[in-house]
């Protein structure tokens, strides 16, 4: 039985998670980083998993990294190199695990989004938030780099090079309301129908063709990288190729003939 991470399943085909570790903000420590990896690696083998909401215990999402209390796997300041790589490498699988899940993920954001909290927001393939959640990049507070867990490359393409480094190089609390403007988010509701609205979007993409969605989010990982147009479209005609052949497909084309 996880301790900091509770797993549910609202409707068929939708998983929710839910960092568990309120009375902290849901800050990652060392219990939580091992059973977040655990969880996805089962998510990501589930054949019965359409959708996954990612949130938060309480009124945080997640602090980040519990800087005070992570456990006894964090690396001192004067360890070797090498073990503080190893860290910083267990800390950044945690949002390549996400973004690498086939099932599509919906980060509902139900408070403070900062640190390593926001690198797990950014793998997420849609984002929405409660009115009143704020978002931050701390390591650059820290003295720390501003870019970790994939955040360099995650936010400029969301909301652009230059409000990324605005972001990151200053490590300023962003609103809810600056967060949809950007597009970091694509909705900002009220806190008590957040995790409502976030169900009702996974729940609409697990009734869809499971091939198609996972396809898609695929292509749109690839092509945002995509070199040029002719190269996104060769992905694109294929995966109309693969999924025009399946049942699925057949079966909802009949519905709109």
């Amino acid at each position: 039985m996880a301790e900091t991470v509770e797993i549910s399943r609202p409707q068929p085909g939708v998983v929710a998670l839910q960092l568990n570790r309120p009375q902290r903000l849901n800050a990652i420590n060392e219990v939580m980083r091992g059973e977040l990896a655990q969880t996805l690696a089962g998510l990501a083998a589930d054949s019965s998993v359409d959708a996954v909401i990612l949130t938060g215990a309480g009124r945080g999402f997640c602090s980040g990294l519990d800087v005070r209390d992570f456990g006894p796997g964090i690396p001192a300041a004067t360890a070797p190199a090498i073990d503080r790589m190893r860290f910083q490498e267990s800390m950044a699988a945690l949002p390549q695990m996400i973004r690498a899940l086939p099932q599509p993920v919906i980060a509902a954001v139900n408070g403070p989004c900062v640190g390593a909290g926001l690198a797990l927001c950014l793998a997420a393939d849609i984002r929405i938030c409660a009115d009143a959640t704020t978002f931050g990049n701390a390591a650059i507070l820290l003295g720390l780099s501003g870019a970790e867990m994939g955040m360099s490359y995650h936010l400029p393409r969301i909301v652009g090079t230059s409000v990324a480094a605005d972001w990151m190089l200053t490590g300023r609390t962003v609103s809810a309301e600056e967060a949809e403007r950007r597009g970091l988010v694509s909705e900002v509701v009220d806190a008590d129908r957040l995790f409502e609205r976030a169900l009702e979007i996974a729940t609409t993409i697990a009734g869809l063709s499971t091939l198609g969605v996972q396809l898609t989010k695929r292509a749109l990982q690839a092509n945002t990288d995509a070199p040029d147009l002719a190269v996104a479209m060769e992905l694109e005609n294929r995966n109309q190729v693969l999924s025009h052949a399946t049942e699925d497909a057949a079966a909802r084309r009949q519905k709109w003939s």
